[in-house]
């Protein structure tokens, strides 16, 4: 009986350690705009990404399941996911990666640069990617945002020719996770 007490106790010893290294959220936002000057906004938000760190070795990946982006505008919203990112056929975008030369020890209250490198798949098609970001800690966690560029023509999304003018070549995103 005292043999299978101490198993428990350092199986649940292991297992609170193990979760130790890794901090997640299923709560990330990521925020697009492809608008252009004197047009309808093309913006849109999704309230819903899950992102998971492993603090010892700053691995990182996100999920992002794409119906959930939320534009201003339904019609957008159906053009988006029926027309532009086939959701149906490409249910989720996805991102691999590593952040350079991260150490959980040195994660302070200021925001630091550091630089996230790493494969985004998006709409069946895979583009390696170099993020910059700032890493902040947050509470228990980690804060983690970056601004970045990415082209549709690099994920083969097509944009008809009679809205091409109203849709900005290169769309900014946005990321914000806090990481617990």
């Amino acid at each position: 009986m005292k043999n299978t007490a101490f198993l428990m106790l350092s199986l649940l010893s292991l297992a609170t350690a193990f979760a130790q290294d890794k901090v997640l959220t299923k709560t990330g936002k990521v925020t697009f705009e492809a608008s252009v000057p004197s047009f309808e906004e093309v913006k849109a938000n999704h309230k819903a990404v899950t992102c998971i760190l492993n603090t010892k070795t700053g691995e990182i990946a996100s999920l992002i399941l794409v119906k959930g982006f939320q534009f201003k505008v339904a019609l957008m919203e159906e053009h988006f996911n029926e027309n532009y990112i086939e959701s149906d056929k490409f249910p989720k975008a996805t991102f691999k990666g590593k952040i350079e030369n991260f150490d959980w020890d040195k994660i302070t209250a200021q925001p630091q640069d550091y630089t996230i490198k790493g494969k985004i798949e998006l709409h069946g098609k895979s583009k390696d990617v170099v993020l910059a970001s700032k890493i902040k800690k947050s509470g228990n966690g980690i804060e983690i945002t970056s601004n970045f560029t990415l082209n549709p023509e690099d994920f083969d999304i097509q944009i008809p020719s009679l809205v091409r003018a109203k849709v900005a070549k290169n769309v900014a995103v946005r990321l914000d996770f806090i990481l617990l």
